[in-house]
């Protein structure tokens, strides 16, 4: 590493919103590395990156950028000055193209008309360097999964010519094919002088692709380590604050009667055969690759996309789920991938967010809501699930990533159900917050209820399942008991699809 003047030096960075996010915080980037953020929901890492990306000032503090004072006014202004941003929560528009998407204040033109034909080669270039060069630039985005809409981002961010590039949980939606080639194009970069922030809750890919590490807790710096000179338990008591109480081991698995039958399911073209059972008691997991018709399977089931056949059956009852009310009123919650988009009003208080399922319950006699029991669950329910927030009536959307995943829990553990389908349910969330919410898929089993779990992380999925189903080109492709999967043997059947569409 050169030894010079830092691409990116922050001092003593402030910002305040009812309570304070950053506070005298400090940070430095050298030119070509790689140096990540770490820290628990709240601590400032995304304020951090809005911050130097011009979406967001500063309430004081001190930065500068090659050794000039930097502070953008806005996005644009951020990227004049070569910093690009590709942020957690997803900012693709639906409505235009993906090759609109990555280009969006770039598209070639001619005498004020976009030149189409060329605009599309482009992308097809940007595609090709995430893994995506069988998907059509035309396509509207709003079509594609949140996975695609990921590499879709990072596609766009890798396409433009920056000094500092910021990657805020860039993997949180990729399997590990995905990964590793956005890993080679980050290298790349880091070799062509490049400097990378990047922040991630993955401590197993912190090793893999940092320099440096920093460590924030409560808006501050606890602690910068070289990558390689520290161990995760110590970067894990430095986020936390404490030592995080070890993971209960595996347990024996009494395996109850299959609570949700899923026969034959066919829905567009992206579930094209599903089958499997889910039983009272367990954890079924649902691997696979992006776009292989994980996401759609649930929504299908839920009804919140339509299915063009197939049976689904809670318990022995084959159901008719074409909403979905039909589903809740079945017994079925969905804790879908996209919680900002399918789950949560953001605009309104926890408290509102919490109840929506259970209003019913929370009425006095004439239909009134009776705000004061609705107070009691909410509470209650942060309390149980450890949802950090100023009060319960503060609006969802000034949330971390990882409470707001909590509160969206929380309503369907007011509501309860038979049947839980949890998609993608500790994306972009911290080591603490996972361990919460691991307890909790536990818990449910254990009372008995049928938990699915789709995730893109395989080593999350094997140390929280009792089984695996994996899933490839919208079919299920293999089956695993516990103790009968390796990551090999899962990558090999959510692999196999494609291979033999290809014979």
């Amino acid at each position: 590493m050169a030894v010079d003047a830092p691409l990116l030096e922050v001092t003593g960075l402030q910002k305040s919103y009812n309570v304070p996010v950053l506070d005298d915080f400090s940070f430095e980037l050298r030119r070509g590395e790689v140096h990540a953020l770490v820290g628990s929901n709240g601590a400032g890492k995304s304020t951090f990156a809005r911050i130097l990306s011009g979406l967001t000032p500063s309430n004081g503090g001190a930065i500068r950028l090659d050794g000039q004072p930097y502070a953008p006014g806005s996005k644009r202004a951020a990227e004049q000055a070569g910093v690009i941003l590709v942020l957690q929560e997803l900012n693709v528009l639906p409505t235009l193209s993906v090759a609109e998407n990555i280009f969006l204040n770039r598209l070639p033109h001619r005498g004020g008309l976009v030149r189409f034909e060329l605009l599309h080669e482009r992308a097809r270039q940007a595609l090709a360097r995430v893994g995506l060069s069988e998907l059509a630039p035309e396509t509207p985005a709003g079509e594609l999964g949140v996975g695609h809409q990921q590499l879709v981002e990072n596609a766009a961010a890798l396409s433009q010519s920056c000094r500092l590039l910021i990657l805020d949980e860039p993997t949180a939606a990729l399997t590990d094919p995905e990964i590793d080639r956005l890993f080679e194009n980050i290298r790349l970069r880091r070799s062509e002088g490049v400097g990378i922030l990047y922040i991630s809750h993955r401590m197993e890919e912190l090793r893999r692709i940092a320099d440096r590490i920093t460590v924030m807790r409560d808006g501050r710096r606890i602690a910068t380590h070289e990558a390689q000179e520290v161990s995760s338990p110590e970067l894990i008591r430095e986020l936390a604050g404490h030592d995080l109480p070890a993971r209960a081991g595996a347990r024996p698995v009494g395996r109850g009667r299959a609570a949700l039958h899923v026969r034959h399911l066919r829905a567009g073209k992206a579930v094209q055969d599903v089958s499997f059972d889910a039983c009272g008691g367990e954890i079924l997991g649902v691997a696979g690759l992006i776009g292989a018709g994980r996401t759609e399977t649930l929504r299908a089931i839920f009804g919140a996309d339509p299915k063009d056949s197939g049976e689904v059956l809670v318990g022995e009852r084959q159901v008719t789920i074409r909403h979905p009310r039909h589903a809740v009123e079945e017994g079925i919650a969905l804790v879908p991938e996209d919680r900002k988009r399918d789950g949560l009003l953001l605009p309104l208080s926890i408290r509102i967010n919490t109840t929506l399922s259970t209003l019913g319950r929370h009425a006095r006699p004439g239909g009134w809501l009776d705000t004061d029991a609705e107070t009691r669950t909410t509470h209650s329910l942060c309390r149980r699930l450890g949802v950090r927030c100023a009060s319960i009536e503060q609006p969802v959307g000034e949330l971390s990533g990882g409470t707001q995943q909590k509160v969206l829990m929380a309503r369907w553990l007011a509501r309860d159900a038979d049947v839980f389908l949890f998609d993608e349910p500790t994306r972009g969330i911290d080591i603490a917050a996972k361990d919460t919410i691991y307890a909790l898929l536990r818990q449910l089993a254990d009372a008995g209820k049928a938990v699915v779990v789709v995730s893109s992380d395989l080593v999350e999925l094997m140390s929280l399942s009792d089984r695996i189903v994996v899933m490839s080109q919208g079919r299920v492709t293999a089956e695993f008991a516990a103790g009968e999967w390796s990551q090999e043997k899962i990558t090999r059947a959510a692999f196999s699809g494609h291979m033999n569409s290809r014979t």
